[in-house]
């Protein structure tokens, strides 16, 4: 009986030593343990767990009347140019907003979530009609196109055969300016600066368009000798020619990529 206790924890004994050193197998005694880590505060990458955001009310291509008037408080704050008040969350609507969100230690994400929203609507007031919707200028006792309204625009104007630079809906400057013949006409709608050349000479007719602002292909705001020279009697190839060469150095100046171009008739 005692030799089979004996036997009984010798057997223990080396199953348990065993046991101990598969379990130590392939490590280094000496090793520093390593903490263990709660997954919940990991990124996504090692925990495996989607992060969890607000409910966006508004974002990147939403539109609407709803989106104007959360532009139309980021403008109160001077956050948004007043150009940009246009229906439609953009990229310049989506900046405004981190900058807002930024300011009061909300996470900038870009879109207006509830929380956005109540803070917004707590530092400013409800927007007007006007600031909704600000009138057009009106020059001579008539108005502007309504799209001219609102940030910097070349407003130009087929039927006076004017090019009026715009900022927010004051007349800066004005400018005689012709088009295009029947065959090639200018086009008409609303455009942006697509970009600009001080110094350009047309590839297709080998003319030089100095002070060049192009917003329709090949279409551009530009200076013409042959306009200064012959006035109306001539036409261009679809361009706006501009006859004044002091005027449109400095228009050209100020002027800026990504600015409104107004083609219309009044």
């Amino acid at each position: 009986m005692r030799r089979l206790i004996i036997r009984k924890m010798v057997t223990g004994l080396v199953v348990g030593t065993s046991i101990a050193a598969l379990l130590s197998f392939g490590t280094n005694a000496t090793a520093t343990p390593r903490a263990t880590t709660d997954l919940k505060t990991v990124p996504f990458e090692v925990s495996g767990e989607l992060p969890i955001y607000p409910k966006a009310l508004w974002r990147n291509g939403s539109s609407g009347t709803a989106v104007r008037k959360v532009e139309a408080r980021l403008v109160q704050l001077k956050l948004l140019d007043k150009r940009w008040l246009d229906n439609s969350y953009g990229t310049m609507t989506r900046s405004a907003v981190k900058k807002f969100q930024k300011s009061k230690g909300i996470p900038p994400l870009g879109y207006v979530d509830q929380n956005t929203y109540d803070k917004l609507v707590a530092v400013t007031h409800e927007p007007t009609q006007t600031e909704l919707y600000p009138p057009p200028p009106v020059v001579n006792g008539k108005r502007l196109d309504p799209r001219c309204a609102t940030g910097v625009v070349l407003c130009i104007d087929k039927s006076t055969r004017k090019l009026r630079y715009v900022v927010d809906g004051k007349v800066l400057m004005s400018l005689d300016v012709r088009f295009g013949a029947v065959k090639t006409a200018t086009r008409e709608g609303s455009f942006t600066v697509g970009w600009k050349s001080r110094n350009h000479v047309s590839k297709l007719y080998d003319s030089p368009m100095p002070y060049a602002m192009f917003f329709s292909g090949g279409q551009a705001v530009h200076y013409s000798s042959d306009f200064a020279a012959r006035g109306y009697n001539g036409a261009s190839h679809g361009c706006v020619n501009v006859r004044d060469l002091g005027k449109i150095k400095i228009l050209f100046d100020q002027i800026q990529v990504g600015d409104k171009v107004i083609v219309y008739r009044s």
